[in-house]
């Protein structure tokens, strides 16, 4: 769908007129030059004749082709939008998208009428329309058309830029639309243009360029190209070739454009260096000459007398100038088994030269053709080629009168009555053809048929072309032999021979008549390439001029697509040119699949048949669209209308006849089950599979609410309006059905999306819970292993000498280096948290009173409680949580009451007490020293039974062991409480007195 609104063009008042010649109330041939002029002055050069478009040559730039008004002739009506090329090429390609076929649009008019640019125009609105993903595939296809026709295009007496050969460009597309690739298919390249030019003309475009782009990156020398004067090739009677080619800007910038091309297309650098160098050796085979000598046995001898062209072409095309100047003088025939060495003429030696020239030149513009082709295949991954649809573009050689009319002119007319005929049976003659199978009552358009003139041409064997080739084969004829054999066999009212003219004959064409010259045409027609030529260039080190004449040649005179075999015979030398060489026998080099190197070979006749065979096949396929271009006058000036020159254009082409036929006619005819299936979205409902008939078409049309068409006996007959109109339609239905599926899917969407939001939620929930018990039972054994571990050390003991042993520092509470830790000396045993499982104690010693660590190794706690008991008399050791009654004895001498830390002043403990932070549960030391908390903790021990634990009973008195396993104390020991980062455990206080000490675990 195209949601997009349409452009509109500024200048609309400039519309207003009629656009469609068949909407004309009055139809002649005057009225129809006077709207065609009419319209030609506002620069509205293009005009419909129903479905066909008329195109006058403007002679200047428009800007009516940027991407503006290519976005402007994209899928809409065509009476929305003036005329235009581009309204042609989206005709082409919505047909093709919509009905899946092939489609065809022929570019026909005069040479010099606007078909080259009107077959770029098109192909740049159909990659426009076919938009790919890969934007380099777009621009090599844009690139295509310059850089073919810079190799087969020139300059001509009436047309700046002639195409001097046939071309049909295929665009491939997707069954959705995309371009995916493109072909090109060349016929009947003018090669004789490369050795020899008309007074006025020019040799192809392509030997300017490069000649003029190596001079500016003075490069000529590389080449061995001459910088004063021109090749023979190339020189003209002016005689400002070379002045042209050093001074004009626009060679230069065209070589650059060349090399651009080869660049984006996909050419390697050394394939363009290849190119470069034999179009170099083309150029100097032409200085090559020849002078005669007299010998012992003949007199008619050739010789080459300046050796330096000879040198420079051979150097250029990498061979051997000996072997090449043999291969030039000199000719081996096989007799018997025999070789005969014979030597050239002059003359023969010039045509030699010649046709090496051609064919060189023909081969390289076939292998670029190919290569192209090639780069520009269909990438398989993509689509195949057999699954995706075409649109071609045929741009052929126009129509040409010229004062002197050659074997060239002959092919190029008969190729143009050709695509006249064409025209013709797809306009007039099937139309009326339908009419009368169908049953339907129309009456009958009169048209010029060209059929009889096409059969002058081609039938076999008293065609011409035909007589031609017949009188090629034998060695004595003569282009006297030829003209005398056309009067007594081609008896009708096209050909005739003016009198008085001996090489001389006359055609009346479809656009008028032509006098030809039969002078060379026997020559042409032969096209004979020597063996001796061929052999030497297989055996080049140019790996491209080896490939060029080892692929043998098709049907149509091109190089096939698949590279041959090359065995090492067809690329070594006959007998006469080994020097030093393995010896071959030649018959096998003559022998070559398909190769054209004696008189039974192909002849340039032969392939021109073939070449239009095999482009009427391609036509055919597809769906016709026609592009008549005319040519406004001779003098190529703007704005300039010759009457009398449109008039013989019309005349020629039958375009009052047509306009006349769109008015009366059906030029679409459609049968009734491909219309019921195209169309029964328009009356029937998507699920229905209505019948093929007459009634379904009816209700079709009726829903549609069309008018002025008819029904035969297997088809509908539409007028070119009616197809338009049904696809919009179509197009319509379909929009809304997209626009119904796109709600759908969207909804289907969004509860897809909350079906996966809601499950990724719960997800995420579970995995946080699974992490978050993870993370919390992993904290829980982190704490569960510190408590595993020693949580105890008492360092207890009273040294007998007071005098000798220091007084040991205790350090507790929040005052030492951690919190509930003290120690004599740095390396003394640390006092852990005390809940956890004591399984050693320091040895504890008693001595004036005083509590004092001691250092040496840890004892028991069994001998621990029995030194406890002997030493006083007075002492009472509880465990913490035991069953007996705790005893403070807040007067101890030397020790804190609350913290165990050595006697302090009674301003100093009421400042500690001041200071004191408020206690946690189980994180601070609790001091039985009150009465309310002896009978609280004797309620409590004797009271809290945890249940399920499997303590067993204990007799009075006895030590429990703290046994860091055991539940109990791990229900009594609340875990969040604890901070991580307090490692340290408050110590077990420990006091001595006459009547007693006091002893508290926390």
């Amino acid at each position: 769908m195209h949601t997009k609104r349409p452009y509109h063009v500024e200048d609309a008042e400039k519309y207003c007129l009629e656009d469609d010649l068949v909407n004309m109330e009055v139809l002649d041939e005057d009225t129809i030059i006077h709207q065609l002029q009419k319209r030609y002055v506002d620069l509205l050069i293009y005009t419909y004749v129903g479905d066909i478009l008329i195109a006058l040559n403007p002679f200047q730039n428009l800007s009516i082709y940027s991407p503006q008004f290519s976005r402007l002739y994209h899928g809409v009506k065509r009476a929305s939008n003036p005329p235009h090329i581009f309204a042609s090429a989206d005709a082409a390609y919505q047909c093709m998208v919509t009905f899946s076929k092939d489609q065809c649009i022929v570019i026909s008019g005069e040479s010099g009428s606007g078909k080259t640019e009107s077959a770029h125009l098109i192909v740049q609105h159909l990659t426009f329309l076919g938009k790919a993903d890969n934007q380099t595939l777009r621009e090599k296809i844009l690139q295509v058309n310059s850089l073919v026709e810079a190799f087969g295009n020139a300059c001509t007496a009436i047309n700046d830029n002639s195409s001097r050969f046939g071309k049909y460009l295929e665009m491939m597309f997707t069954p959705t639309g995309a371009v995916m690739g493109a072909r090109i298919s060349e016929y009947l390249l003018e090669k004789s243009r490369v050795i020899k030019q008309a007074v006025g003309e020019k040799n192809f475009h392509i030997f300017y360029y490069i000649y003029a782009g190596l001079y500016h990156q003075k490069k000529l020398s590389e080449f061995r190209l001459p910088e004063e004067k021109p090749p023979r090739y190339l020189a003209d009677e002016t005689g400002r070739v070379m002045h042209d080619i050093t001074s004009k800007e626009s060679y230069r910038r065209q070589f650059e454009a060349i090399q651009h091309c080869f660049r984006i297309i996909g050419f390697t650098d050394k394939e363009v260096h290849s190119v470069y160098s034999i179009l170099s050796g083309i150029l100097n085979i032409g200085n090559i000459e020849f002078a005669a000598i007299s010998s012992q046995h003949q007199t008619d001898k050739s010789e080459v007398p300046n050796a330096e062209a000879l040198e420079n072409a051979a150097s250029v095309l990498c061979i051997s100038p000996e072997e090449l100047q043999e291969a030039l003088t000199s000719h081996c025939v096989v007799t018997r088994g025999e070789t005969i060495i014979r030597a050239n003429t002059v003359d023969r030696a010039s045509d030699v030269r010649d046709a090496m020239s051609k064919g060189l030149y023909g081969r390289l513009f076939s292998w670029i053709v190919n290569r192209i082709n090639t780069l520009l295949q269909p990438d398989k991954n993509i689509c195949t080629a057999d699954d995706g649809m075409n649109v071609g573009i045929l741009d052929i050689f126009g129509f040409e009168n010229f004062q002197r009319n050659s074997f060239e002119q002959l092919c190029i007319n008969i190729a143009n009555e050709q695509i006249q005929y064409y025209f013709n049976q797809h306009v007039f003659a099937l139309e009326q053809m339908e009419y009368q199978n169908e049953g339907i009552d129309a009456t009958p358009v009169e048209y010029e048929d060209n059929r009889p003139l096409l059969d002058m041409f081609l039938q076999k064997p008293l065609g011409l072309l035909a007589l031609l080739d017949e009188e090629s084969r034998f060695p004595q004829a003569t282009d006297q032999t030829l003209v005398d054999k056309f009067e007594d066999n081609l008896r009708c009212k096209y050909f005739w021979r003016p009198k008085g003219m001996e090489l001389c004959f006359g055609i009346q064409h479809y656009a008028g008549k032509v006098l030809y010259d039969a002078s060379g045409v026997l020559e042409k027609n032969r096209d004979t390439l020597p063996a001796d030529v061929v052999v030497i260039l297989r055996a080049s080190e140019n790996q491209l001029l080896q490939q060029l004449f080892s692929i043998p040649l098709t049907k149509t005179g091109n190089l096939a697509q698949t590279r041959a075999r090359i065995t090492a015979a067809s690329r070594s030398l006959p007998p006469h040119f080994s020097s030093g060489r393995l010896k071959v026998d030649t018959l096998e080099v003559i022998r070559h699949p398909e190769e054209t190197t004696n008189m039974k070979g192909q002849t340039m006749a032969s392939y021109f048949r073939y070449s239009l065979m095999d482009l009427l096949s391609k036509m055919v396929v597809g769906q016709p669209h026609f592009v008549r271009c005319i040519k406004p006058n001779d003098d190529r000036e703007a704005l300039k209308f010759s009457t009398d020159k449109v008039r013989a254009q019309l005349r020629s082409t039958g375009i009052l006849e047509t306009v006349s036929i769109r008015q009366q006619g059906y030029s679409h005819r459609i049968l009734f089950e491909e219309f019921v299936k195209r169309y029964y979205y328009l009356a029937f409902r998507a699920h229905q599979t209505p019948l093929a008939s007459k009634e379904s078409c009816i209700a079709i049309l009726e829903k549609s609410r069309l008018d002025h068409w008819l029904l035969g006996k297997t088809k509908v007959f539409l007028k070119y309006y009616h197809v338009e109109q049904l696809n919009l339609l179509l197009r319509e239905v379909i929009g809304r059905v997209v626009v119904l599926q796109a709600y759908a899917k969207g909804w289907l969407g969004a509860r897809r999306y909350r079906r996966v939001r809601e499950k990724r939620e719960k997800g995420a929930v579970a995995i946080q819970s699974a992490w978050r018990g993870y993370d919390a039972r992993r904290k829980f054994k982190k704490i569960s292993n510190r408590r595993s571990e020693p949580a105890v050390h008492i360092h207890a003991g009273c040294p007998s000498d007071q005098s000798s042993d220091p007084q040991p520092t205790i350090t507790g509470g929040r005052s030492g280096t951690a919190q509930g830790q003290f120690s004599s000396e740095p390396g003394d045993h640390k006092v852990l948290r005390g809940s956890g499982n004591h399984k050693s104690s320091p040895q504890a010693e008693s001595s004036n009173g005083h509590a004092e660590a001691s250092s040496t190794s840890p004892v028991t706690e069994k001998n621990w409680h029995s030194q406890a008991q002997s030493s006083s008399k007075g002492c009472d050791v509880f465990a913490g949580h035991s069953n007996k009654t705790c005893h403070a004895v807040p007067d101890c001498p030397g020790l804190s009451p609350s913290r165990g830390a050595p006697a302090k002043s009674d301003s100093e403990n009421g400042l500690a007490q001041k200071q004191r932070t408020p206690r946690r549960r189980c994180q601070e030391p609790k001091m039985l020293s009150s009465p309310e908390d002896t009978m609280y903790y004797n309620q409590l021990n004797g009271t809290l039974e945890y249940q399920g634990s499997k303590r067993k009973p204990r007799k009075l008195g006895q030590i429990k062991v703290l046994d860091g396993e055991d539940e109990y104390y791990k229900s009594l020991s609340p875990v969040d409480s604890i901070p991580e980062e307090d490692n340290s455990v408050h110590p077990f206080f420990f006091s001595s007195s006459s009547k007693g000490a006091s002893f508290a675990q926390h």
